[in-house]
């Protein structure tokens, strides 16, 4: 995990004063959320190097406005599911243009069922999987969903019984 704490200055923060509250606050939501919203950025767009790209951005543009933002989670949730959305939207139509193998599993999935698990999840589409990631990944409550997805509560809990749905069928047809 990449440590804030030493390149920011209080002086470079939009928000900073005397007493450097802001640069605090906005160090402790980086330390504190990075980690998780890779792994939520990963486990959408199935690629670390872009999951990490993507939740710096969002990091950058929530730096930018920090002093006007009243729930940095809520915005850090929000922004890097809208920037992984285009990112698989991207991948898609790329996908269309050009033949291309299916990529490897990454070596701390060996296990069979769980290679399995994880193909059908990738396979949902980008809306199901990122509740499914959400939920049962990050254990978000399905209001955080809602508020990441830019949806209604009631949108969330349809997203998941299909995904679930979905994700019975497939894995229930390769036994």
């Amino acid at each position: 995990m990449t440590d804030v704490t030493s390149s920011l200055e209080p002086a470079t923060h939009p928000a900073a004063s005397s007493e450097a509250v802001g640069v605090r606050s906005f160090i402790d939501v980086y330390n504190d959320r990075y980690r998780s919203l890779v792994d939520v950025a990963r486990l959408t767009t199935g690629s670390n190097a872009s999951a990490e790209d993507l939740v710096q951005d969002a990091f950058a543009d929530l730096y930018r406005r920090f002093d006007t933002v009243h729930t940095p989670d809520a915005y850090l949730h929000r922004a890097v599911m809208s920037r992984c959305t285009s990112w698989v939207r991207r991948r898609v139509t790329e996908r269309r243009h050009l033949e291309r193998q299916p990529p490897e599993a990454p070596a701390l999935w060996s296990d069979p069922d769980t290679i399995a698990t994880m193909d059908a999840v990738a396979r949902l589409p980008v809306r199901q999987r990122a509740a499914i990631v959400l939920r049962y990944l990050a254990d978000l409550p399905e209001a955080d969903i809602a508020a990441a997805l830019g949806c209604r509560p009631g949108t969330v809990k349809s997203l998941l019984a299909r995904a679930r749905t979905q994700l019975a069928k497939e894995l229930n047809d390769e036994d």
